[in-house]
């Protein structure tokens, strides 16, 4: 399993807001062009389409959602080619703190962690250091 964080200063309520509306997933994360989802806030069992560049388009179906402890589970792709992640949004000491877990071996979900930061800084709203 790969785990990813950022931490930001974008208010926690505004940031948790941007996680469950499908519609605002490209607004944050430069992968995903759009979404087609049915539901305007992912509940689970919710289900779509995330249309990312060029031709890809990849099925997902959220597995749940916990919107007191601003968590939820999703499992994007099809069959053997899909993956399930965990996700959250936590206020720190330090700011608001959004995480993703990609249930993957390490090397093999390696290569999407720098997208997924970067998607997670943008969600929190993080300064350039």
């Amino acid at each position: 399993m790969l785990e990813i964080s950022a931490t930001g200063d974008r208010p926690l309520d505004e940031v948790w807001e941007r996680y469950v509306h499908p519609a605002l997933w490209s607004t944050w994360a430069p992968q995903i062009r759009r979404v087609t989802c049915a539901d305007d806030v992912i509940v689970a069992g919710s289900r779509g389409v995330v249309h990312g560049p060029l031709v890809v388009r990849v099925p997902f179906e959220v597995e749940s959602v916990d919107h007191e402890d601003r968590s939820w589970t999703w499992r994007a792709g099809v069959g053997p080619l899909g993956v399930r992640m965990d996700h959250g949004v936590e206020e720190t000491a330090d700011g608001v703190r959004a995480w993703a877990r990609i249930h993957l071996p390490a090397a093999v979900a390696l290569p999407y962690g720098p997208v997924a930061w970067l998607a997670l800084r943008r969600l929190v709203g993080a300064q350039a250091q």
